[in-house]
């Protein structure tokens, strides 16, 4: 039977999960050169995967794989990232954002601590637009959300066009797809081509009354043409997960910025039972000489 590394900030929880579904599974928690299966944070495996000469399988716990992308790397393994457990967390805070946007919660919180009656006009999400960069199965996820609610759904990806709750599809023109958007949702992954993707052109390109998140990866975004576009007026907010530099250090311009709430990296977290679940499908994949679910291809990066 292949032996497993475990290497995660939380070893504990999801050892108890793993020896609890498979009782038989050797699992050690330091490397070693024997063994064939590894599984945890993507942060931690990267320190540590030159070492593992016999390692076949890799399973992150972690939906971006960025750490171990590096060419310098071994890459002679296969690779699955997780998937299908972060649509219903990434949706709850985009709607959630959404209706702070929309029910001015933020206004009223004001008036309520100055003592001040406010009957501030509350809006709707019903009937808005909003555009998905990433249509995937995180994405898909968010749009069944966004149609719950009624609104129109336009999806920005490069080939798929599967999902049933995008009202309309762009593969190309950023800034056709950003025209008349009361929200711009970005969910693509870190790769070559989605970097800086979202610059002072897709910008102006949104409406003044419209607001951005960026759920995905802050390596999508030109910060300092954000910055600017919110500093000017020129875009009503924006709320942001993930940044270019984690943590964002402390005289990074959007601490100052207006109109921006700050998020740090805590979307969408990875709790232990629902990634072990993942492990412990695709284990059984493994041993039973099948398919594993979720691979990433090392070129493209998902």
């Amino acid at each position: 039977m292949p032996k497993l590394l475990l290497l995660s900030q939380d070893p504990d929880s999801y050892l108890a999960l793993l020896q609890a579904a498979l009782p038989g599974l050797e699992i050690v928690t330091a490397p070693a050169a024997d063994c064939e299966l590894a599984f945890g944070d993507p942060g931690l495996l990267k320190d540590v995967i030159a070492g593992l000469p016999n390692l076949r399988w890799l399973q992150s716990t972690w939906a971006g794989v960025e750490p171990l992308l590096n060419p310098a790397l071994p890459r002679t393994y296969t690779l699955t990232n997780a998937r299908g457990v972060f649509g219903p967390l990434m949706s709850e805070y985009v709607i959630g954002y959404l209706l702070l946007h929309e029910r001015n919660m933020l206004q009223h919180l004001a008036s309520q601590q100055q003592n001040r009656w406010n009957e501030l006009t509350t809006g709707t999400l019903r009937g808005k637009t909003i555009g998905l960069m990433g249509v995937g199965s995180i994405g898909a996820h968010v749009a069944g959300a966004a149609k719950h609610f009624g609104m129109t759904v336009r999806g920005f990806t490069r080939a798929s066009e599967a999902c049933p709750d995008v009202d309309v599809y762009f593969h190309a023109d950023l800034p056709a797809f950003a025209e008349g958007l009361d929200y711009l949702v970005n969910i693509l992954p870190n790769t070559r081509e989605t970097r800086q993707l979202i610059d002072s052109s897709v910008l102006a390109a949104l409406p003044a009354h419209a607001l951005f998140l960026n759920v995905g990866r802050g390596s999508a975004v030109d910060e300092s043409a954000l910055a600017e576009a919110l500093s000017q007026g020129r875009l009503r907010g924006a709320v942001l997960d993930v940044f270019q530099q984690e943590p964002l250090p402390p005289d990074h311009i959007f601490w100052r910025t207006p109109n921006l709430l700050i998020t740090s990296h805590t979307a969408a977290p990875s709790f232990p039972a629902d990634i072990a679940a993942l492990f412990i499908e695709n284990y059984r994949r493994f041993v039973n000489g099948q398919p594993l679910k979720y691979q990433v291809d090392f070129e493209r990066g998902y």
